[in-house]
């Protein structure tokens, strides 16, 4: 781990994970290095997916993909894709369209029940592309890791859990490298925090194997010419290799106790 945040060195403690992404495949674009090393550390790792629900063909991929980053089976808000409506055959409401206190209590019932240490998910921004599932991913994640925390919100979504920290995954202005021209090529936009947001950047570099595995179970994506695994799938090695083998974050602290000892592992 790099960055203005001093690693602490805790024996047998490391944190366990809750990645709340948008749609399957961002667990492991956007996290999946800090996922496998928390995992082969020895911590609990888990993540919720907003979009997709279970009765499709990108969920069976998902469990593959989670399965071989060593985390727990898919857990599913289960809302449509706000542009597949593929995305939920039984005619599930899109999660840009969802009642917000009602997609907020979906998410605390997770947090609540997994009990993470650190939760994982969406920049403000959306990531590179401002996708909107992933902004208001990021909103109701914001809002549920705060109310996990307090007994009288949702109160039927089970002990109150109050995480230590959440981890905005993010890409700098000038952490974008390879990826811009990449995104560019197919018309895509590009979105990037000034450097400042940027708190912890994580070398995955040791996991980079198994995250490309684990993108690679996203097969419906990675077939495809404009999506990111796709794009990916089209480099030499070496040149992919240099774009996943490090994961950016931005730490926000929602806990009573600023300070806490909870952190990415490097």
């Amino acid at each position: 781990m790099t960055g203005p945040e001093a690693p602490v060195t805790q024996p047998n403690a490391v944190p366990s994970l809750l990645g709340v992404f948008a749609h399957p495949d961002d667990e492991s674009l956007l996290a999946g290095g800090v996922l496998a090393q928390h995992a082969a550390a020895g911590a609990r790792t888990a993540v919720v997916t907003a979009t997709w629900t279970a009765d499709t063909h990108r969920i069976p991929e998902l469990a593959e993909a989670l399965d071989v980053l060593g985390a727990d089976a898919p857990r599913l808000l289960g809302y449509a894709d706000a542009r597949n409506p593929a995305s939920a055959p039984g005619g599930a409401v899109r999660l840009v369209d969802a009642p917000l206190d009602e997609a907020i209590g979906r998410l605390v019932a997770h947090i609540r029940k997994v009990r993470p240490d650190i939760v994982i998910g969406h920049d403000a921004l959306g990531q590179l592309t401002g996708h909107p599932d992933h902004r208001r991913a990021h909103q109701i994640t914001l809002l549920a890791v705060e109310a996990a925390g307090l007994p009288h919100l949702y109160p039927d979504a089970g002990e109150p859990w109050q995480p230590a920290a959440l981890y905005t995954a993010t890409h700098s202005e000038s952490g974008v490298g390879r990826l811009g021209p990449l995104l560019q090529g197919v018309g895509k936009t590009l979105l990037a925090v000034p450097d400042a947001y940027v708190t912890t950047s994580v070398d995955v570099s040791l996991w980079a194997a198994v995250k490309w595995a684990a993108i690679c179970a996203h097969r419906s994506e990675a077939a495809r010419p404009r999506p990111l695994p796709g794009l990916l799938a089209r480099l030499p090695e070496p040149e992919r290799n240099e774009i996943i083998s490090t994961e950016h974050f931005t730490r926000l602290s929602p806990g009573p106790e600023p300070g806490d000892p909870h952190q990415l592992v490097a």
